[in-house]
């Protein structure tokens, strides 16, 4: 059977490759530095960027999704991303093009925030919630707090009117302060929050998780509880706030392909472009095995449909049979990939196989008959002149 042609739609790009001005205790992307033996400074040149910007805009469709990312990417200084948008206004011929930074905010400034929100990027501010959750990974590598430096440039982002995401990881630490961090994201004004399991090995003994590591139960008490905070914020039948998991859950129950590309039946949809041009199946997979070649020599469009990463992508529906029986797999489809094949208990399942039972569990009937809802307005609008699918992210919030 002939693979399906995988359309370029979306890049994850490591401008400075895995360097960072923090050195955050769970970060699981500072070791990629090692790829790198005979660099000490990882930097994009100018040459690199313009290859990949005129194959991004010459190999995509009418639509592309361009994602900065690290390590830390504004270490590249904000001239490198007036030419992001130069080279992307000179190549793209006037396809319509996004571009998201998820940073941890400690470099960005009045002229760093007035150039986002001009270009409209959406930013993914990396902040764990309130001082003492926040400051008990996110350090410098002096090992000094960075909360306070990172809510100046929150106020600032917010002033511009920016477009932020609230990206939050979850720790074992921070898992039971739910209500805390969802009450603290909306008094700030973040409106889009993203919640991160995070698990990582240990770093003395890789045969079990690190100490941080948020466990299943936990997890799933958490997003329990983050969707009755959500549920509980409704006005006029419709959330004030947006989750980003519980609306890639929501795009199951009518039929569209969620968001989250680890609730996808097949991963393996973007490529992940590293400082030198090297390309990797996935930036949870940037290894020597799962690089797929380097944009100097190959094309981004080939290399996304060959035989490698769609081996890649593969992986993901290689599921237990207690996974393909599950009456929620395809809500799921057993999630993230590296939370299953690199997790130390090795034991073939999804890491948050229990967490995703017992939201599913608890979420289902709200879900159904928010679905109903969605689909007796698409039927209506029908009527009166087609669906229209743009509603779906009004009606989401």
């Amino acid at each position: 059977m002939k693979n399906k042609f995988k359309p370029l739609n979306s890049i994850l790009i490591k401008p400075a490759g895995p360097d960072c001005n923090l050195g955050c205790e769970y970060c699981f992307y500072l070791e990629k530095a090692d790829l790198f033996p005979d660099e000490k400074q990882h930097r994009m040149s100018g040459e690199i960027l313009e290859v990949l910007i005129k194959q991004a805009m010459e190999q995509s469709g009418e639509n592309i999704a361009l994602t900065w990312q690290g390590g830390e990417p504004t270490l590249m200084g904000l001239d490198f991303y007036k030419k992001v948008v130069a080279l992307e206004q000179k190549y793209g011929r006037g396809k319509v093009v996004g571009n998201g930074l998820q940073t941890n905010g400690l470099l960005l400034d009045k002229e760093w925030a007035g150039f986002l929100g001009q270009y409209e990027f959406l930013v993914g501010l990396s902040i764990d919630g309130p001082q003492h959750i926040h400051d008990k990974y996110r350090l410098t590598k002096n090992l000094q707090p960075s909360w306070k430096q990172v809510m100046q440039s929150a106020m600032l982002l917010l002033e511009h009117q920016v477009a932020i995401n609230a990206m939050c990881c979850i720790t074992s630490d921070s898992a039971p302060h739910a209500s805390e961090l969802y009450a603290f994201f909306k008094e700030q004004g973040f409106e889009w929050m993203q919640f991160i399991p995070i698990v990582e090995r240990d770093k003395e003994n890789h045969r079990k998780v690190a100490a941080f590591s948020v466990t299943a139960e936990q997890y799933g008490r958490f997003m329990i509880e983050i969707f009755d905070l959500w549920l509980r914020d409704f006005e006029n039948g419709q959330p004030t706030t947006n989750v980003r998991f519980i609306e890639s859950v929501f795009h199951t129950y009518v039929g569209l392909d969620a968001p989250e590309c680890t609730l996808s039946k097949e991963c393996g949809v973007y490529p992940t472009v590293e400082h030198n041009g090297d390309v990797y199946s996935c930036d949870f997979f940037v290894e020597s095995k799962w690089k797929l070649g380097n944009i100097k020599q190959n094309r981004l469009v080939d290399m996304l449909n060959s035989p490698k990463q769609t081996k890649f992508g593969q992986l993901k529906s290689q599921l237990p049979r207690k996974c393909r029986t599950c009456p929620w797999l395809q809500h799921c489809y057993g999630g993230c990939t590296k939370d299953r094949i690199k997790d130390p208990k090795d034991s073939g399942l999804p890491r948050f196989c229990q967490s995703t039972i017992m939201f599913m569990e608890h979420a289902d009937p709200v879900f159904k008959e928010l679905a109903r809802n969605w689909k007796a307005q698409q039927t209506s609008q029908e009527s009166t002149g087609g669906v229209n699918y743009n509603a779906f992210k009004d009606f989401m919030g």
